[in-house]
């Protein structure tokens, strides 16, 4: 069933799914290093021909790891679900690939979730721009796996809610579990017994975990 938490603190840096009420849940960490100097979105567009993955938090480079096969499939089966779930009521647009949002200009911060969704009155005419778009995606979801830390996920969250983010799931496929976001930082935890619900922000989408998990 799921489980009200009310705030988030830091535990230990290794898990495989949620941590208890009042803790924050953990990932693995997608980077490998850090670069020593302020980097813009110039900079980060200048590393397209790069084989790798990038993000900048508070203008400095993180470096993605690739993403696992199993990362891939439950990115694939909520892309799947969600772009369904568009089809019959056009609320918006669904994105995957990592494409980057620019959440903050000062420091700058570039993230790239796994997915993304967009309400249609919030794309422009003339579509998309190019290069980042400064914008924070109504509903994001990120698949974590088991030894990122606390304090890595804990911004990754924060950033994007504070940026304007109105519903997020990390999802743990370890534990079969999902973490749901609202903002400020409110937070509950749903099992294989619960749905994914996209509430207002993605109305008529419903999801079963033990669907997804399966």
């Amino acid at each position: 069933m799921s489980q009200a938490v009310a705030e988030l603190t830091h535990p230990t840096p290794v898990m495989t799914g949620p941590a208890p009420v009042r803790a924050m849940p953990t990932a693995t960490p997608r980077k490998t290093h850090r670069e020593k100097k302020t980097w813009t979105a110039e900079d980060l567009l200048a590393l397209t021909s790069d084989e790798n993955h990038y993000e900048i938090v508070k203008g400095e480079l993180i470096k993605m790891v690739p993403a696992s096969a199993r990362h891939g499939k439950f990115a694939s089966r909520l892309v799947h679900a969600l772009a369904s779930c568009m089809g019959e009521h056009d609320l918006g647009q669904v994105y995957t690939a990592e494409p980057g949002f620019q959440l903050e200009a000062k420091p700058l911060t570039i993230r790239a979730p796994d997915v993304a969704f967009v309400r249609r009155e919030r794309i422009p005419p003339e579509g998309e721009p190019e290069g980042y778009w400064a914008i924070a995606p109504d509903l994001v979801v990120e698949i974590v796996s088991p030894s990122e830390t606390a304090e890595d996920v804990h911004q990754k969250v924060a950033d994007y809610l504070r940026a304007g983010t109105r519903l997020l799931w990390l999802v743990y496929p370890v534990s079969q579990a999902v973490m749901e976001y609202r903002p400020p930082m409110e937070a509950r935890q749903l099992t294989v017994e619960d749905d994914l619900d996209g509430g207002e922000v993605v109305p008529g989408f419903r999801y079963p975990l033990r669907q997804l998990f399966a």
